[in-house]
């Protein structure tokens, strides 16, 4: 009886189950972060987009062409933390960063180019550990005004 009972293998596959079990979740759950940041990516391209079309309709009636781009692309992108976005117009050939810039609308002229850029920080993480320390969501839109 007690040669039986060592001689069954009635619990090998469980066995093997436990081993293999953390590292499955290990990868399901990598590949859930990897695709919430893709995500983040194809959200932050179409809001960078929907704020060079916004930017580009509202040329002659802005007075800060930076506050209103802004906040058209964190209309767009709901689902980003809008303090984490961070964006730079190049209106015809003048750089300017940041979330205001009173006074530039002047750059806005008829036939030149808009550039908007912005960047968001991308966050993989998989139980605790952040295997995305230096990722950074990148977009860019140019837009021509008419």
């Amino acid at each position: 009886m007690v040669r039986r009972w060592f001689a069954a293998s009635d619990g090998g596959a469980l066995v093997e189950f436990a081993m293999v079990l953390p590292m499955m979740l290990v990868v399901v759950t990598g590949i859930c972060s990897f695709g919430i940041a893709l995500n983040n990516q194809l959200e932050l391209t179409q809001a960078v987009g929907s704020g060079g079309q916004y930017l580009q309709t509202i040329r002659t009636s802005t007075t800060d062409p930076c506050a209103a781009t802004i906040a058209a692309i964190e209309g767009a992108a709901p689902n980003l933390h809008s303090a984490n976005i961070s964006m730079t117009l190049t209106m015809n050939g003048t750089k300017v960063s940041g979330n205001s810039c009173s006074g530039d609308q002047s750059d806005l002229v008829e036939g030149g180019s808009v550039t908007v850029y912005a960047s968001y920080p991308c966050n993989l993480f998989v139980y605790g550990l952040n295997l995305g320390t230096s990722c950074k969501l990148q977009a860019q839109v140019t837009e021509y005004e008419y």
